[in-house]
This record gives structure tokens, C-alpha cells and sequence, in this order.
């Protein structure tokens, strides 16, 4: 007899693991680096992720006068992005960091803590598949260097356009296919060869970072992705490459 039972297993790295499975183990992940992921970005991108994470905020271009504003900041983890957001918003401007991870979340309320920017900033732990969030809630969502960690992107997709209003935008900051010659075999070499030495002399832990540049391989291209954010709903979808392709931005709104 044939099996028809559906196939429910993912890629976590290079392996192939059940669905069910592969949350926990990207939760172990983040549980293990929570405390160096900003130093994990920085051998991943060479220092660059800060650059790229600031070109983010300038596209969504946030209100800077009184105007109400609210932000969905998802896997936001150590609030590089939310930070960086209140800094270059209004006063009336204000944010909800959404993460998975209790161990990320705790090092984003200590730098928002240390910033004074608590009374903009909030943090609530939840799946991006699943988000706690009524249906129009949110001015803007972004999502930076998580959604390639998210089991079903296309679950997750379909979560900010619901939580987003009508004229809401969804930003993606991602790493991404390079697309320069030559380029791509340099950045293979750093992935591969250098960053999970790296990570195993500087911050004791060689397998997360394994995993981690693994799972950038196996994250749909910039053309794949932008047909993905379409077919959850968005439209004027587009996509902006970054250092050649390491990183993209994709934008969509829903209108």
C-alpha cells in the first residue's frame, strides 16, 4: 500500500529533521548564543549587519513628529532593530518586540533598560507562525535575520499580513543568494571555513554557528522569497539587494 501520510519533515542545517522537531532545536540555538548574538552577527556579516540594520529603518522611514506609530518587531530579539527604530522615530512612536526565545528576549529588556526606552519598547514572547496579536494591529512589521529560522515561512507570512492594518508594510532583512562573481566563493570560504572557528574561539560554541550559516544556504533566493511575501497577500512587492546579495530587504504592503 501506498503511503500517503503527509511529509512533515524540514531542514535544520544541512540535516532533515521532523517539523515538530526543529523548533526546539532552533530554540537550543539562540538559547546557547543569546548572550553573543550580537557578536555572532558581527562574524557573520563582517560588522555589516549594523549597516544594513540602519538602511532597514531608513526604508521604513518611521514618523518623527507626534503622529502615533506602532511597530511589530519580530524575532527581535536583542532589539538591535527596535532600538534603532525608537531612536529614529517620534515621540509617539512605539514598538512590540515579538521572540520565541525567553534567553533572547532577556538581553533585548536589559539594552532597552540601559536606553531608557522602556516606556516605548514592549516585549512579548510568541511564535511568528502564531502571533498573540488581534487581527490590524500594527502600523509596520519587520523582521530582521529570523524568518529564515521560522519552521513554515509561509505560516509566518501570513501572520503579518493578518496583524498588519490596511496600508501597513512588511520589512524583511535577511541574508540572501549573492549575486556578484567571485563574491559568492569568498563569502562561501568565510561561512564555511571561518565563521564556525571563529565562533568556537571566541565564544565557545562552533555547532550554532554551523547551523546558522547552513540555514542561510537553504533560505529561498531573493526572487522565491519576494513570490512567497506575494502569495501571502502583499503587494508592490519588491526586493533590494545588500553587499551584492549577502543581505536583501524585501518590502510589501497591504493594501
Amino acid at each position: 500500500m501506498t503511503d500517503t501520510s503527509p511529509d512533515t519533515s524540514t531542514s535544520f542545517g544541512y540535516r532533515d529533521v521532523s517539523a515538530d522537531e526543529r523548533q526546539g532545536l532552533v530554540n537550543r540555538v539562540f538559547a546557547a548564543v543569546a548572550d553573543r548574538y550580537d557578536l555572532m552577527n558581527d562574524l557573520m556579516s563582517g560588522g555589516l549587519h549594523r549597516l544594513w540594520k540602519n538602511d532597514l529603518i531608513a526604508q521604513l522611514n518611521p514618523p518623527r513628529g507626534e503622529q502615533p506609530f506602532r511597530l511589530l518587531d519580530v524575532a527581535g530579539g536583542t532589539a538591535d532593530v527596535t532600538l534603532r527604530y525608537a531612536r529614529a522615530s517620534g515621540p509617539n512612536a512605539t514598538a512590540m518586540l515579538c521572540d520565541i526565545s525567553p534567553e533572547m528576549i532577556a538581553v533585548g529588556q536589559r539594552r532597552v533598560a540601559e536606553a531608557g526606552l522602556e516606556q516605548r519598547i514592549a516585549f512579548t514572547e510568541g511564535n511568528a507562525e502564531a502571533l498573540p496579536f488581534a487581527d490590524r494591529s500594527f502600523d509596520a512589521y519587520t523582521i530582521a535575520f529570523g524568518i529564515r529560522n521560522v519552521t513554515h515561512i509561509d505560516a509566518a507570512l501570513r501572520e503579518a499580513y493578518r496583524v498588519l492594518k490596511i496600508g501597513g508594510r512588511f520589512l524583511c532583512l535577511e541574508f540572501s543568494e549573492v549575486q556578484v562573481p567571485i563574491l559568492d566563493r569568498l563569502y562561501d570560504f568565510h561561512s564555511f571555513e571561518v565563521i564556525p572557528r571563529l565562533g568556537q574561539a571566541i565564544a565557545g560554541e562552533a555547532v550554532p554557528y554551523r547551523y546558522l550559516v547552513e540555514s542561510i544556504r537553504k533560505f529561498p533566493n531573493q526572487e522565491v522569497f519576494a513570490r512567497m511575501v506575494r502569495e501571502a497577500g502583499f503587494e508592490r512587492v519588491t526586493y533590494r539587494n545588500l553587499t551584492g546579495g549577502v543581505a536583501a530587504i524585501h518590502s510589501g504592503w497591504k493594501i
